[in-house]
Order: C-alpha cells, then sequence, then structure tokens
C-alpha cells in the first residue's frame, strides 16, 4: 500500500483555482471584443466613410468606384526625314510682263481697204502682208511719174545732141561762146528736170507700195480695229491692228532696296543671275531667263529698285502686261542640312524640333538655325541627315510621348519601326506630309 506524499496534494489544489481563473479571463475578453465589435456594427455608417477616406489618403487602399490608371496615351503625328542637300536663296518680286516691240500698224496712204489678209490671234513673221489699199490712184501716179520722166529724158537727149553741134560751130568760129553757154545751161537744165522726175517715179512706187500693208516684225497680232471696206488715213489713231512680239519677252520687276548690293555683288561674274517667273499662287513655274539689267534710280514712293529679266519665252507661256510672281536666285549655299520648317518649333529660350526614337517616342532636340527658303530651313546644329522629324500634330507632344506615325492613306501606324526605315515593312510617309520645295524668306 502506497501513500501520497503531502506535496502532490498541495499542487493539485492550487492547479485547479488558476485554471478557473484563467478561462473567466478568456471569456471576459472575448466578452468585451464582442460587445466593441457589437457596437462598431451597429454605428459603422458614422465611422466607415471617415476611415475609408483616411485609407485611400494614405494610398493603402484603392478609392471605391475609381478606374485603373489608363495606359500612356499614343499620338498621331506626321514625320519628314532630314536631308542634307544644296539650298537655293531666292528674292520674291511682282513683276509685269513687257514685250520688247509692240507695233501699230497703220497705213500710210489713204484709200479703201480691200482686202485683211492675217487671221485675229494669229502669229505672223516680219514680211508677211497683212491688208491691202486699193492701189489704182496710186499706179495712176506712178505711170505719169513715168511719163513724165520719158518727155524729159527726150529732151536732155536732144539738148545734148544739140550741145555737141555747138561745140563744133563754136571751134569753127561760127557762133559766139554767148550761144555755146546758153545751150550747155539748156543741157543741164534738162538733166535736172530728169533727176527729177526719177525722184517722183520713185516716190510713186513707193506710194504705191504702201498699199500692202505688211508685219514690220514677228509676233503675235491683236482684233482687227477696222473691216474691210472702210477708207483708212495715215491720222487714224486706232490703227488696223497691233503686233507684240512674244520671243523674247521680258518681265519688269521690283526689289527692296536693301538687297540692292547684294545683287550687285553676284553681277561681275558675267553670268546672268537665274530669274523664274511663277504664277500668282506660286505654284505652277511659267518660265526661266536671265537677269538683263537694273535700273539707275531707288523710287523713293515705294523704296524698291526696278530690273529686268529676259525670258526666251519659246513656249508663249508669259503674255505681255501679265502680272506674275518672280523669284530671283541670289546664293546657292551646298551642302546644307535641311529639315521642313514645320518641323522647327520656336520656344522662348531656343528652337527645337521632336525627333521620332525607335522606340516610338519622341525626343526634343534643341536647334541653332539658318536661312530658310519657302518650307525648308537649313539646320547648324541638333540634327544629322537621316532624322525623322515630326510636322503634324505637334501640339500634344512632350518629351518622351508615345507617337504613331500616320500611313499615306491617314491611318495611323506604331512607329516602332519608322517608316523610310530599311527594317520595315510598314508603308513610307506620303509625299503630301513632306514639304515640297518653293519660294520664301531670305535669311
Amino acid at each position: 500500500m502506497t501513500g501520497s506524499s503531502p506535496t502532490a496534494s498541495l499542487s493539485e489544489s492550487t492547479t485547479a483555482p488558476n485554471r478557473g481563473r484563467l478561462f473567466a479571463r478568456r471569456l471576459v475578453v472575448l466578452l468585451l471584443v464582442a460587445g466593441v465589435a457589437g457596437a462598431a456594427w451597429s454605428t459603422r455608417q458614422r465611422w466607415l466613410p471617415a476611415a475609408q477616406g483616411l485609407l485611400v489618403k494614405l494610398k493603402l487602399v484603392a478609392e471605391p468606384g475609381a478606374k485603373a490608371p489608363p495606359p500612356p496615351r499614343v499620338i498621331a503625328v506626321a514625320t519628314a526625314r532630314v536631308s542634307r542637300r544644296s539650298v537655293d536663296y531666292f528674292l520674291t518680286g511682282l513683276g509685269t510682263v513687257t514685250p520688247f516691240r509692240t507695233v501699230t500698224i497703220r497705213p500710210r496712204v489713204e484709200g479703201e481697204l480691200i482686202k485683211i489678209a492675217f487671221t485675229e490671234g494669229q502669229t505672223v513673221k516680219q514680211g508677211d502682208l497683212l491688208a491691202q489699199i486699193d492701189p489704182r490712184l496710186w499706179q495712176a501716179q506712178l505711170e505719169q511719174a513715168q511719163g513724165q520722166l520719158a518727155r524729159d529724158d527726150a529732151v536732155m537727149r536732144s539738148t545734148n545732141r544739140t550741145l555737141l553741134r555747138y561745140r563744133q560751130l563754136a571751134e569753127a568760129k561760127k557762133i559766139t561762146p554767148q550761144e555755146l553757154d546758153d545751150q550747155i545751161a539748156l543741157t543741164e537744165q534738162a538733166a535736172a528736170a530728169v533727176r527729177i522726175d526719177a525722184a517722183l517715179v520713185a516716190n510713186a512706187e513707193l506710194q504705191l507700195s504702201y498699199c500692202e500693208i505688211k508685219a514690220p516684225i514677228e509676233g503675235r497680232i491683236g482684233l482687227r480695229l477696222v473691216d474691210q471696206g472702210n477708207v483708212v488715213r495715215q491720222s487714224d489713231p486706232a490703227g488696223i491692228a497691233v503686233i507684240t512680239q512674244l520671243k523674247p519677252i521680258a518681265v519688269v520687276f521690283t526689289i527692296p532696296q536693301d538687297e540692292i548690293q547684294r545683287i550687285l555683288a553676284q553681277m561681275p561674274s558675267g553670268e546672268g543671275l537665274v530669274v523664274e517667273a511663277f504664277d500668282r499662287d506660286l505654284r505652277q513655274k511659267l518660265a526661266v531667263g536671265k537677269l538683263a539689267a537694273v535700273d539707275n534710280q531707288v523710287d523713293p514712293a515705294t523704296g524698291t529698285l526696278k530690273l529686268k529679266a529676259v525670258f526666251p519665252n519659246d513656249d508663249e507661256a508669259l503674255f505681255p502686261n501679265q502680272f506674275v510672281n518672280v523669284k530671283l536666285l541670289v546664293e546657292t549655299e551646298p551642302d546644307a542640312i535641311v529639315a521642313p520648317t514645320a518641323a522647327v518649333q520656336r520656344g522662348p529660350d531656343a528652337s527645337f524640333a521632336y525627333v521620332l526614337k525607335p522606340d516610338s517616342t519622341v525626343d526634343r532636340r534643341p536647334l541653332r538655325i539658318g536661312g530658310t527658303e519657302g518650307t525648308d530651313t537649313v539646320i547648324r546644329e541638333g540634327l544629322l541627315p537621316g532624322d525623322q522629324v515630326v510636322v503634324q500634330g505637334l501640339d500634344q507632344l512632350r518629351p518622351g510621348s508615345k507617337v504613331s506615325v500616320k500611313s499615306p492613306g491617314g491611318s495611323s501606324a506604331p512607329s516602332g519601326n519608322a517608316p523610310g526605315d530599311p527594317s520595315s515593312n510598314r508603308p513610307q510617309v506620303s509625299d503630301r506630309t513632306r514639304p515640297a520645295e518653293a519660294t520664301g524668306r531670305i535669311p
């Protein structure tokens, strides 16, 4: 028989009360938590919005109903390539086509117009018959002068024979010297009369030739001003028609007085400066010629100087009194880096351009620009040949913006392979997005 020790009995007697107290504490905690949770749930409409707002401010949770941030926006743009080439600088002015010769056809004798030998607007050559006046009156005057010449010529021959006999008689002392001198005078008078008659015949022939009106120059004849059957006179102010020379033809234009020395510096080279004539819109080139002359004074009212250029005008593209735009080539800059003027943007500190990068983003490049000619600008620093610069869609761009390049049809295509890139199979940018060569401001 084994008896229990006093120590074991004491331990068992103390453990049971401890377990009771621990259980009571846990029960109290659970009841407190349940009470707090119940109170919080019942008042959640008052404190839950404030709590959510605090968490949103701390960016620990998303705002209720908020959408996910959108992906970066892709901007559609058009681009053009930077190139290296020669750039021509022009002076532009307004000019008037001026013919070298304009002739009003007037009759030189009076008479009835019996024939019109030209067609209105016809191109005539020098010597072509244009009209004819009734020649009968002038033919009769010619025959009268010829008859008088024949009569006086017979008289002269008679006086010459008589003079010969008088000389023989004078040698034989049969007549006096006075009689010989009288016969010599008569002979000279007869010779003078013949010369007068010959001049009258020549004048009558000339007047008769005026009955045929011929073209004095080569050119285009205008509208007929007198109809057949009218009596025309030399004093008629309008004449019969007007002939204007078209080949070659001149253009008189003006330039600002500040550019005079720039032009005069080029003229001693011996090669005429190239002049181009364009239509009113500066789109169609009409003709190419050479600078022929510079006026000797500046117009004080306008501050401009007149210049004259000569054009062959073989195709008759220039018409007398036509207003044209004139471009005078004054300088050529070889091997220049050229970018479209539309790509050059003006910033507060410097000019810049957006350059397309291989990752379909754009980079902002500061530029140092040179002269501007039409839609092209010479770039001194900032770009290299082959760079693609943005020419359309610039207003929405920022450095690093994601872009897509417009295709020729107007749709957008991802620009990971830029148009014109040899590794790309996508179509290149249409020529319509690339600036065409035209005239513009002189640097």
